[in-house]
């Protein structure tokens, strides 16, 4: 299992840099727009965020049972299931979302209709705490709108 996992990431590495040298010209200029274009759902995101709306936010996710959300020691599947397990950690009794800031973003365009984006995400609660982690997300370009379809945080 471990070597089939280990030359299937090759496979994908070796693809991914075979691609990115034989880029034709049209496809290069694709790039800056595809940054830009993920840049502002995550922008997005943050404006939802922080004005409380949960749905605003989810809208920058695939909405599909093939998303996946993982965090921790817990994988979540689905768009629904993601915006309850957000309502549960954020919105629930006691609880509150606080104010949204992403850092240090790294948006790397994979593709035409792929990318991969590396960053920090800092809340400000409050009380003046700042929980905050990293992560690491996937975004496809499906029907002709940026979508996350896989988020690792931490």
């Amino acid at each position: 299992m471990r070597d089939h996992v280990r030359s299937t990431i090759a496979v994908f590495l070796l693809g991914v840099a075979g691609t990115a040298g034989a880029q034709d010209a049209p496809a290069a200029r694709t790039v800056p727009a595809s940054t830009s274009r993920v840049r502002a759902v995550l922008d997005k995101q943050v404006e939802a965020w922080n004005r409380g709306d949960l749905e605003g936010f989810m809208a920058g996710y695939w909405n599909s049972p093939d998303l996946v959300f993982q965090s921790g020691a817990t994988l979540t599947r689905g768009w629904p299931q993601t915006l309850e397990r957000y309502r549960r950690l954020y919105q629930a009794e006691g609880k509150e979302m606080g104010g949204l800031r992403f850092e240090e973003l790294d948006v790397q365009p994979l593709s035409p209709d792929a990318a991969f984006v590396r960053g920090r995400w800092q809340l400000t609660m409050k009380d003046g705490s700042h929980p905050g982690g990293l992560f690491t997300l996937l975004l496809r370009r499906i029907g002709g709108e940026w979508k996350i379809v896989h988020d690792h945080t931490s």
